[in-house]
């Protein structure tokens, strides 16, 4: 299956001259102009903003950077430049479908092939929507390292990828498939499709994630919302199985995230050494200043419930048990972002992208915003700090010499009105421009 991922993605690189912009070489020297730039550690926005380029890496920034001769000059006027955005919970491979059963049914029905090519449409319209960096949390049929891997040849266009392999979890929970007959699927699941029970499982299917291109390691500490055989707050996951989880994970040096919903689960998590809860909506207080104690992001994933919401303002048949799980979400999940921010906790953008459809990431700023978040802070959340909660800030999330060329143009002042997130118009990843509409307003 691995390989047939792998072998198709390869072979997308025909459709490449009609599906992508034209690209210019990493190679080459550029100067970004523009009136504004935020670079994703600041309170403040700089003016003008001056970002120079070579080789795919920053080499200079503001009004005091030498410019090489030679440099191609792009001034793209009212507008402000940002470090290329991160979402921190996303599905590239799986699609965003309202129709829960037929859902189920194509995923049965659809080869691996067909979810592979799937994927590259998901992984493009994610970066010209200004990510250029993802985690991406679950997946199946080793999915997200072919496209992990196709993005990093250049064969596909996408952003950055930080793969799971796929989401570990116990038997019966949020990460096992549930709502089918017991053996339709030939055996039961184990820790080769990251199923465990107990700790010395927890640490095999761990390392057997790493030995196939895993570079985080993504469990499941609660129930969740979209699976049919759980209730969304309940701990599935004992104190020594996610002990052994991260402790095996943080040996092999990979970053762990747990999907948590439930309190009970998240303390687990949280004491176990975590490094980010996903979603949360129904964290106490004792939960928060654990991760306040302990320094474990929070990443809340709004967009998951706004696409929930909007399924439900359409009418869309949802089986009723999960409708129950969704409505209990919904009514919990704000208040608990905003007790977060009150006890300054540490929050990164994720979005849990699939739920809904895929490209809406930047809506995830100003959800955050909404509920009481600084406008410069939401920006932090999607640069720099997601940069620290993935390991990557020695090389993305801020605009500073030495780091990747990731940089992205929004119209006007994103502090002044956060949805100009949403209206991306330049995307240039590590020194590579895959959009430039000019669009300035």
């Amino acid at each position: 299956m691995k390989s047939c991922a792998a072998l198709v993605l390869m072979a997308i690189a025909v459709l490449l001259p009609v599906t992508t912009p034209a690209q210019q070489p990493a190679s080459k020297t550029y100067v970004l102009k523009a009136a504004r730039m935020f670079d994703g550690k600041s309170n403040t926005l700089t003016n003008p903003g001056l970002v120079v380029v070579t080789g795919g890496k920053i080499v200079g920034v503001g009004q005091g950077a030498p410019i090489p001769a030679g440099a191609e000059v792009i001034d793209l006027g009212d507008a402000t430049l940002l470090p290329g955005f991160i979402d921190a919970h996303t599905h590239l491979t799986m699609q965003y479908r309202e129709d829960y059963t037929k859902a189920m049914l194509e995923d049965l029905q659809k080869p691996i092939a067909e979810k592979a090519i799937d994927a590259t449409v998901n992984a493009r319209i994610t970066l010209l929507a200004g990510f250029t960096t993802v985690r991406d949390v679950g997946s199946e049929d080793y999915l997200d390292v072919g496209l992990r891997n196709a993005i990093d040849k250049g064969i596909v266009p996408g952003p950055r990828m930080l793969v799971c392999v796929h989401a570990i979890g116990a038997t019966g929970g949020h990460c096992d498939e549930t709502g089918f007959a017991h053996g339709v699927f030939g055996k039961e699941t184990g820790p080769e499709e990251g199923v465990i029970n107990g700790a010395d499982q927890a640490r095999y299917a761990v390392r057997l994630a790493h030995k196939y291109g895993a570079t985080i390691i993504k469990t499941c500490a609660t129930g969740g919302v979209l699976s049919l055989a759980d209730s969304v707050d309940t701990p599935q996951l004992t104190q020594a199985e996610l002990d052994a989880l991260v402790d095996e994970a943080h040996a092999l040096r990979l970053k762990t995230a747990a999907h948590a919903h439930g309190a009970e689960g998240a303390k687990r998590a949280i004491r176990a050494g975590i490094d980010s809860i996903e979603h949360g909506s129904f964290l106490d207080d004792e939960a928060l200043d654990l991760m306040k104690q302990h320094g474990t992001y929070y990443v809340p994933t709004l967009m998951a419930l706004q696409g929930l919401s909007e399924q439900i303002q359409k009418g869309v048949a949802i089986p009723p048990p999960i409708r129950v799980k969704a409505d209990m979400a919904i009514a919990s999940l704000h208040g608990t972002f905003q007790k977060a921010l009150a006890k300054n906790i540490k929050i990164g953008l994720g979005t849990d992208a699939a739920v809904y459809p895929h490209g809406r990431n930047a809506e995830e700023f100003h959800q955050m915003v909404d509920l009481g978040m600084k406008p410069v802070d939401a920006l932090k959340a999607g640069t720099s700090s997601d940069a620290d909660l993935l390991g990557l800030a020695s090389k993305i999330g801020t605009l500073e010499a030495n780091k990747f060329a990731d940089v992205v143009a929004v119209p006007g002042d994103p502090i002044e009105n956060i949805r100009q997130t949403e209206h991306v118009f330049f995307v240039m990843k590590e020194g590579v421009i895959y959009k430039n509409d000019r669009a300035a307003k």
